[in-house]
């Protein structure tokens, strides 16, 4: 085990998305390309994955890898930061949709969260632009 690493928090957030996948440690580790044993020292054994083993899992989960990088003590890497939004050049409605997101302390929850609401604005917009063609 790396010195000073606790690997608390990583294992939970991978053994939830493990969960969410319905996949075994062996089928994410090959998936994410890595050999079939390398999930199962990392939430079994406890030993911290390398940075490029991370990357590799955050793009089979879908999740930003800074998520994963800090939780298992690196540094966020700055070309997965993304600029916040200046909250007051936002309409109160939507501000108060981004604070509640914020409240969220699970980044990977915080995330689905989001892609979620994304998911029902996009439906909306096509219902909304489907009917504008219907009546042209």
């Amino acid at each position: 085990m790396a010195r000073g690493y606790d690997p608390t928090r990583l294992v939970a957030t991978l053994e939830r998305l493990l969960a969410e996948r319905n996949e075994s440690y062996r089928e994410a580790s090959l998936r994410a390309g890595l050999d079939h044993g390398a999930v199962r020292r990392y939430v079994r054994d406890g030993r911290r994955p390398s940075r490029d083993s991370l990357l590799a899992l955050a793009d089979h989960f879908g999740v930003n890898p800074n998520d994963l990088l800090v939780l298992a003590g690196y540094p966020p890497m700055q070309m997965f930061e993304r600029e916040p939004a200046d909250l007051n050049q936002l309409s109160p409605d939507v501000r108060s949709v981004v604070e509640d997101l914020e409240r969220i302390g699970d980044p990977v929850l915080r995330r689905r969260l989001a892609e979620a609401i994304r998911l029902l604005i996009g439906g909306y917009l096509e219902e909304t632009r489907s009917g504008d063609e219907d009546t042209a």
